[in-house]
């Protein structure tokens, strides 16, 4: 297949990124470096073009219905302009994704998935349609989207539109905000662990959109940033990245993130696995420091007591906490904070121990 190039391809190449395949997408990973950007983020701001993500519209009298026989938590709670964090699972309780869901009336729906599963999500809730009288239509293509981050996000968007900013509490969202001229769809959330701001707009408006808050950021110091910080980012904050701390072959359960999990509602897709699980769980993932020298990286094994007890899903130096920290999906009975094992770096093993993966906390 052709790698794809979203809409803000040329802007990228303007600016000097480091273009790489990403998920069948060319992407920045960086344009000045890693630890610049990923510092730029948590004092300042700055931007990230997302618009490889993938964007699905559920419609119809029984879109809600729907939604929360595919979904694991509850959606049926949600008020109209509010977005909830949800995953998609299959019957045995592997994850068929992690999703946003924006409601944006009992019958309309927004659904924002992974680039890298957007064609095999498409077909999973196709094929659960079954009798629900629901239409679900792939948008991606004609949806752009980019992700302003950091503690001046507010201030830089705040000069481009009149729309009062605040207003829009962290997971909510408001349509049809006139941004730098563009109609956009401004919602509070991100995937960094600071305050910001999700635009999804039109492919044709989303590069208007790109360049005016480049330039409105100016004086606050924002920086385009790359996928590289955007993975350094996450990770600090707890925030599971499919295919890592998620996946097909591991739980939300087992991943930490029962809370996004509602095992009392209605009958849900993955529903009896994850209520067994829940009450056996025989691996976890947790988040570990490294107390040796060494950057722990995906795939390294974990071992104690003279066996192989897990392997790491994510290990990076966290440039907030400078630090050497992961997170590994290790035997249940390894999972307390404060328990000690090793981890296998070049053969060599390095001691390590248990802490809360949710290493960063913003103030």
């Amino acid at each position: 297949m052709e790698t794809k190039k979203t809409p803000l391809y040329d802007e990228h190449v303007k600016l000097g990124g480091k273009i790489v395949d990403y998920a069948g997408w060319f992407l920045p990973v960086q344009y000045e470096g890693i630890l610049v950007e990923h510092e730029a983020v948590r004092t300042k701001a700055g931007i990230f073009d997302v618009s490889h993500m993938g964007e699905v519209m559920v419609r119809g009298k029984e879109a809600l219905n729907y939604l929360q026989y595919l979904l694991t938590n509850d959606i049926g709670v949600l008020e109209n302009n509010q977005v909830v964090y949800t995953f998609m699972c299959y019957p045995d309780g592997g994850v068929v994704d992690d999703l946003l869901t924006y409601k944006i009336n009992d019958e309309e729906f927004l659904l924002v998935i992974n680039a890298s599963n957007t064609d095999k999500d498409f077909k999973w809730m196709q094929d659960n349609v079954k009798d629900f009288d629901v239409v679900v239509e792939n948008i991606s293509d004609k949806v752009g989207e980019v992700a302003l981050q950091g503690p001046n996000a507010e201030k830089i968007l705040s000069k481009l539109t009149d729309e009062n900013l605040s207003d829009i509490k962290f997971f909510h969202f408001k349509k049809d905000i006139n941004v730098a001229g563009t109609k956009c769809l401004v919602s509070r959330t991100g995937y960094t662990g600071e305050d910001g701001f999700e635009i999804y707009t039109s492919t044709d408006g989303i590069v208007n959109v790109w360049n005016s808050i480049l330039e409105a950021g100016e004086e606050y110091g924002i920086k385009p940033a790359g996928l590289g910080c955007r993975d350094t980012l996450r990770f600090e904050a707890g925030l599971p990245l499919y295919g890592h701390e998620i996946s097909q072959d591991i739980s939300p359960i087992q991943g930490g993130f029962k809370f996004f999990v509602k095992l009392d509602k209605d009958d849900f897709i993955g529903k009896d696995a994850l209520v067994a699980q829940n009450e056996n769980i025989t691996k976890k993932v947790v988040g570990f420091e490294l107390l040796g020298k060494g950057i722990p990286r995906e795939g390294y094994d974990v071992v104690a007591d003279g066996k192989k007890i897990g392997y790491v899903a994510t290990g990076y130096f966290a440039p907030t906490l400078k630090k050497n920290i992961g997170t590994a999906l290790v035997d249940a009975e390894y999972s307390k904070k404060g328990t000690e094992f090793e981890v296998m770096i070049r053969n060599k093993p390095v001691k390590a121990k248990v802490i809360d993966k949710r290493f960063y906390k913003r103030k």
